[in-house]
């Protein structure tokens, strides 16, 4: 007997297309059970993704949840008729706020509370171990979870998955950017938890060795015009380019000869699967999540956080060796089945029913 669709609320802060990770993962997701006969709905202050959720068939409410007490006051009322006229069978909440108005305002322990754990290193994570169900993007994100004293019964692993997303253009019809080459790229918000400040170091520290290469900085974020002094201030200035937020960004990783993730906290980047998917040499950190994702080192070369030399040797290593780049590369583009968005929907579906 086939199983019943499932009515499921997704709560975030906007549906804003900026790139960020966390709505990006949540809209696959509401497209991924919608096309699956499901009944979704997403309650936000909502974004450009409205028209987009609209015509997938998804329904969009306004959820207000900036954290002022009179603000939360009301966001809680919403919430509390939207559950009620909605009648949902799962609300997954996607960020602290929306775990804990759930918890606050649901009748009892219905329905279904699911947290689903983004970014498991802000210190408000630990919150979303209220619900009663946590989904968490990476297993170290669930180790760390469960250090915090969340009942591991409650821990579940759905890694990330983008390969397929709707939000973006189909591949086939995807030209590598005219970027100059041989092309060291970035795709990151702008802020010093992306290592951003190491990597313009590495590529100051090589740019000598390497003068035809060039470093391409794809993103934005609050220290932007900082990070803009620190490469003006380098003798390869010239050679380091900064292309601000682009909603595809996959041009620059295509056009990429190296793709280089230098970040000092990552719970599971979804960048790197699409630059594994784009076919890049990947040189990335070694913490949290991102291991996990270049298959434990065999998928990209993996160096110490916050260490200069390291990821400057690296960066030497495969600018010198094209045959290494090449290798690097094909190795990436194997087995990517587990970033496809279908995978991460079913898994994310299973979740909910084991719970319910």
């Amino acid at each position: 007997m086939p199983e019943r669709p499932l009515k499921v609320l997704h709560v975030l802060n906007t549906v804003r297309e900026l790139g960020n990770g966390i709505i990006n993962t949540a809209m696959d997701l509401a497209w991924g059970q919608a096309q699956l006969g499901h009944d979704v709905s997403v309650a936000s202050a909502g974004g450009e993704f409205e028209s987009r959720l609209a015509a997938w068939g998804v329904r969009h409410h306004h959820l207000d949840q900036r954290r002022t007490p009179l603000n939360l006051v009301r966001a809680g009322a919403r919430l509390r008729h939207l559950l009620a006229t909605e009648r949902p069978d799962v609300v997954h909440a996607h960020m602290m706020t929306g775990v804990v108005l759930a918890r606050a305002v649901r009748s009892g322990r219905t329905p279904l509370l699911v947290g689903h754990v983004h970014n498991v290193y802000q210190r408000s994570a630990r919150l979303m171990g209220w619900a009663d169900a946590v989904l968490c993007c990476g297993t170290s994100v669930r180790e760390t979870m469960a250090a915090r004293g969340v009942p591991r019964a409650r821990l579940r692993v759905v890694l990330n998955g983008t390969i397929g997303s709707p939000r973006l253009p189909d591949p086939s019809t995807v030209a590598p950017a005219g970027i100059a080459r041989p092309a060291i790229v970035t795709v990151a918000g702008l802020n010093a938890r992306k290592g951003i400040d190491e990597l313009l170091a590495a590529f100051t520290t090589v740019a000598a060795r390497f003068p035809d290469a060039h470093l391409h900085v794809v993103g934005d974020g609050p220290e932007r015009a900082r990070f803009e002094g620190v490469a003006a201030a380098s003798p390869a200035a010239a050679r380091i380019h900064f292309h601000g937020f682009q909603r595809d960004p996959r041009p620059y990783l295509r056009a990429a000869d190296i793709f280089v993730l230098a970040s000092r906290r990552e719970s599971f980047p979804i960048v790197i699967g699409e630059a594994r998917a784009a076919g890049c040499a990947i040189i990335a950190t070694r913490v949290d999540g991102v291991p996990e994702s270049l298959d434990d080192g065999a998928a990209g070369l993996l160096v110490p956080s916050q260490d200069v030399p390291a990821l400057a040797a690296a960066l030497d290593s495969l600018l010198a060796d094209p045959a290494a780049r090449a290798r690097w590369a094909a190795a990436a583009g194997t087995g990517l089945d587990h970033f496809r968005v279908e995978r991460m929907v079913a898994e994310t579906v299973a979740l909910y029913r084991s719970f319910l």
